[in-house]
């Protein structure tokens, strides 16, 4: 049932009690106080009079007994408060009456507008085309410009031929690889080329399923992102190491004192 507003609630009270103040001293029939009470407030419309008296003319001659009992049940005339009378029926109570005998016109318990929701649902996911392939697109179109001018500015010459009687000192790997390599001057090589690699690779395997939120905001994945932090800097700090700091015999060098011991 639909909660009645408070202002409602005490409108109508304050008519009940200034109907039952006028029925009291006088004793007269239940017609007379209503039509005294809508007689005094100006603000009841004169359909809504006509109304109440065909119905109160209409109960008292149908059943007398209900009349000498003091006829219908009370009902309340919308926004104004007025007392009127509503045809009664078995009992005593009027028809469609509610809680108490007391029946209120819909419209002036729900407000228009109150039980609609306007608010459209946010919606977090888009077409693959053309929303994501257009965007990569101008991306792969922007990295390969870069690289055109970059090659055009920037020399990339080759080295002399391998010489088998001439091995270069220090000796290292391809950058991507360097890692690893420094990775080896640390541990034995069991651990370091396959305990510590592999357990990094099931871990980042396992990720999607220990970190199950399906948010895309950077702030509510806190886990997966400190994991790829983790991995990233990890790695990274080692392949630095490996390319500036290590110098003939892979020794630990620094760069600003012994030069630059790497060549891309």
């Amino acid at each position: 049932m639909t909660e009645i507003p408070e202002h409602l609630l005490k409108r109508a009270q304050a008519a009940r009690e200034k109907a039952e103040a006028d029925a009291a001293p006088a004793e007269a029939p239940a017609a007379a106080p209503a039509e005294s009470a809508a007689a005094t407030d100006s603000r009841i419309p004169a359909h809504l009079l006509e109304r109440s008296r065909a119905a109160k003319v209409k109960s008292e001659g149908g059943d007398a007994g209900a009349s000498t009992g003091g006829g219908g049940g009370l009902a309340l005339a919308d926004k104004v408060g007025a007392v009127v009378s509503a045809p009664a029926a078995a009992g005593g109570i009027p028809v469609g009456a509610g809680p108490g005998g007391h029946t209120q016109r819909l419209l002036t318990v729900v407000k228009s507008g109150s039980i609609q929701e306007v608010k459209a649902a946010p919606v977090d996911k888009v077409h693959t085309w053309p929303h994501l392939l257009a965007a990569e697109f101008v991306a792969a179109l922007a990295c390969l410009a870069f690289t055109f001018v970059f090659s055009v500015f920037v020399n990339a010459p080759l080295l002399q031929y391998a010489n088998i009687n001439r091995t270069p000192n220090p000796s290292k790997a391809p950058w991507y690889f360097l890692g690893l390599q420094e990775l080896l001057t640390m541990f034995h090589p069991m651990v370091a080329g396959v305990t510590i690699p592999g357990v990094g690779l099931i871990i980042m395997i396992l990720a999607p399923y220990i970190d199950k939120n399906p948010s895309i905001k950077p702030e509510d994945r806190k886990f997966a992102t400190s994991l790829m932090t983790v991995h990233l800097m990890f790695w990274a700090v080692l392949v630095i190491i490996g390319s500036f700091f290590r110098g003939p015999g892979f020794n630990f060098t620094l760069p600003w004192r012994d030069g630059i011991f790497f060549e891309l």
